[in-house]
Formats: structure tokens, sequence, C-alpha cells
């Protein structure tokens, strides 16, 4: 019984909106599933995929919360 999480930020992947929506979601589980199951022949019955949205504040990359290291990051490229 495979457990994938998959976490994502919530800020959408489209202009003006803030979370994932219910058909990226599906193909999320749908792409986890059919890969566990080509790679490790597990079936997709038993197979279980759970998304977390998480707020960007509570992301870090580059020892700096993601909205400061994208800042940072722009600053560089201007």
């Amino acid at each position: 019984m495979p457990i994938v999480t998959i976490q994502v930020t919530r800020e959408g992947n489209k202009p003006g909106t803030n979370a994932v929506t219910a058909e990226e979601k599906k193909q999320l589980i749908e792409g986890a599933s059919q890969l566990l199951l080509e790679v490790l022949n597990k079936p997709l019955d038993t197979t279980f995929v759970v998304i977390q949205e998480v707020e960007m504040e509570n992301w870090g990359v580059g020892g700096m919360t993601v909205p400061e290291y994208r800042r940072q990051k722009q600053a560089k490229k201007d």
C-alpha cells in the first residue's frame, strides 16, 4: 500500500488564482498512481496520493522563505 505525498505551494499556476485546481489535483493523483504502477508494479486500487497545499511563507529555499528568495533572485536579474 504505497502512500505518495505531494506538497505544493498554495499560489496557483494561473494569474489570479491562489490554489491548485481540482483538475490539476486529479492529474497529479492519476500521474503519481500510474508512475507507481509502471515502475514498481503497485496496483492503482491500493495506491494513496495525498496533496498538501502549503502557504508560501511556510516554504524555504536557500536559507530564506520562498517570497524573499524570489525577491532576491529577481533583484539579481534587474
